[in-house]
């Protein structure tokens, strides 16, 4: 950051009266939490109500890093800092914990689980220690009393769904549940789209239940193409923002095309679209 934002920074929260730094932010958020003086939209927030903008914004930060930005990874981070420090607060109101209480609570978590970094303990390579992080956190999960022994255990159900997909595959795998390649997972997922296809017959033929059936069966070649990524070392999510992200620029290349030749998308048949999709492929 350049020594004049940074002044410039520093000039603002003195002008507020706050501190700088991480404690300049816990005095932030301490302002805007307070009851009388603070920001009504803040106040009224509860730990429901902040955690869409949490995941949100963790989206935001691996966007960011897709695109090579730091300058904007930056002020996403910050973003992402503020959730937390958003959460200890009302954590704090409540005489949960509070911030420092997060800091010493991950401090902790991260030597217990790298005995290999701070305890002098050995590990292999990087298999081997995420073999061992599960194995640690098993034991922490039996420490706190959670009798659920399975290799399944733990898993957060609040994880986008794909994400959780891909951790169950891994904990299945882990205990040799788990295809011995990549082509019976490529005919698993042929198998599921002709049984999709076969559902969206029985849709259009009227029969009872079929859209639930749909649904089950568009589900299942999903969960096998979070398979086919796991397979090939590719993060799914990554995979499908780059996809996204393709499709957004060659459609708005395509409208564009289309606008300055034929006035726009709109009322051009499907065949025609396609030949400015078509273009703007080969274009890329």
């Amino acid at each position: 950051m350049a020594e004049q934002e940074q002044d410039a920074q520093a000039d603002a929260m003195a002008a507020a009266g706050l501190p700088t730094g991480i404690e300049g932010l816990l005095a932030v958020m301490a302002r805007l939490r307070d009851p009388v003086r603070g920001c009504p939209w803040d106040v009224k927030q509860t730990f429901a109500s902040i955690a869409p903008y949490t995941v949100e914004e963790a989206y935001e930060v691996a966007d960011a890093i897709d695109r090579d930005d730091l300058a904007d990874l930056r002020d996403e981070l910050g973003d992402l800092l503020l959730q937390v420090v958003f959460h200890a607060r009302m954590a704090e109101e409540q005489g949960a914990f509070d911030f420092a209480g997060v800091v010493d609570a991950i401090n902790d978590k991260m030597v217990r689980r790298h005995p290999h970094v701070f305890a002098g303990a050995s590990v292999e390579d990087a298999e081997a220690q995420t073999a061992a992080w599960e194995a640690q956190k098993r034991q922490e999960r039996a420490a706190r009393g959670d009798t659920d022994d399975s290799a399944l255990a733990g898993i957060a159900r609040g994880l986008p769904e794909w994400q959780r997909a891909v951790k169950l595959q891994k904990r299945a795998a882990a205990v040799g549940f788990d295809w011995p390649g990549i082509d019976p997972v490529l005919a698993k997922l042929h198998e599921e789209a002709d049984e999709v296809r076969a559902e969206f017959a029985a849709v259009a033929a009227g029969e009872a239940d079929a859209h639930q059936r749909l649904e089950e069966e568009i589900g299942d070649l999903l969960f096998v193409a979070a398979n086919v990524a796991r397979h090939g070392k590719v993060d799914v999510g990554a995979a499908l923002r780059r996809a996204n992200q393709k499709f957004e620029r060659r459609f708005r290349a395509m409208e564009a095309l289309a606008a300055d030749e034929r006035g726009g998308l709109a009322g051009l048949s499907l065949a025609e679209q396609d030949v400015y999709w078509e273009r703007i492929k080969r274009g890329e």
